[in-house]
């Protein structure tokens, strides 16, 4: 048997195996028009690739993950299998009503990233741009009240109760060694009597300086 026989037999048999897989409901195949696909898809001010799967895709928004990102899809009864370059307007459109009003769809409180907030004491599903902008808010909160979290913040220092004696050395850190050798130097600059090393004179006529080193020119 040659190997065009092998392929197509090959290829045969796996559309045997697809439609008795799509006859007894377990396979789900999605047929889209080369005009309807979109390679770059444009959710939640977040650019994602049309060619990943529907619950992935949303876990790359900022404030989304993979858990929500499934529990969306099944509120909005779309189908988890999809590419993400597949979904129509309308199931976009979903998808940010869901977002905007989750306890209106029977989404559970535990699944919420902004919980009890300190402007309005709400629960909500933070996204995108607004993660950002409570992140900045709660930031700036913190350094105005002088509270030590705000303050390690501010100076660029970990927050979390870290060591940083030998990690997150970063920025203007200075080691030991520096350190000794920066003493050092200062001490000889110190004790150092720089009266007849380097005088500035000016014994010419047209006052032009001149350099005295230990009474010579």
């Amino acid at each position: 048997m040659c190997i065009r026989d092998r392929y197509q037999r090959r290829v045969h048999g796996i559309q045997l195996y697809l439609r008795l897989k799509m006859a007894e409901g377990k396979c789900a195949i999605h047929l889209v028009e080369e005009g309807q696909f979109v390679h770059v898809l444009r959710i939640f001010n977040s650019n994602i690739k049309g060619t990943m799967k529907v619950g992935f895709a949303l876990s790359i928004v900022k404030g989304i993950g993979l858990r929500l990102a499934h529990v969306l899809l099944r509120v909005a009864r779309i189908d988890a299998t999809k590419r993400a370059g597949e979904l129509t307007l309308d199931e976009v459109n979903r998808l940010n009503e869901i977002i905007a009003d989750p306890q209106g769809h029977s989404i559970p409180v535990w699944l919420y990233n902004r919980k009890r907030d300190r402007k309005d004491g709400k629960d909500s599903i933070i996204v995108s741009n607004g993660w950002d902008t409570k992140l900045r808010e709660d930031l700036e909160r913190m350094r105005k009240i002088r509270l030590h979290r705000g303050l390690r913040h501010l100076w660029g220092l970990k927050v979390r109760g870290q060591h940083t004696c030998s990690t997150g050395r970063t920025g203007s850190t200075i080691g030991y060694v520096r350190q000794k050798k920066q003493a050092s130097f200062l001490q000889t600059i110190n004790t150092t009597n720089f009266k007849n090393c380097l005088l500035y004179t000016s014994d010419a006529a047209d006052d032009t300086p001149c350099v005295d080193l230990g009474g010579r020119r």
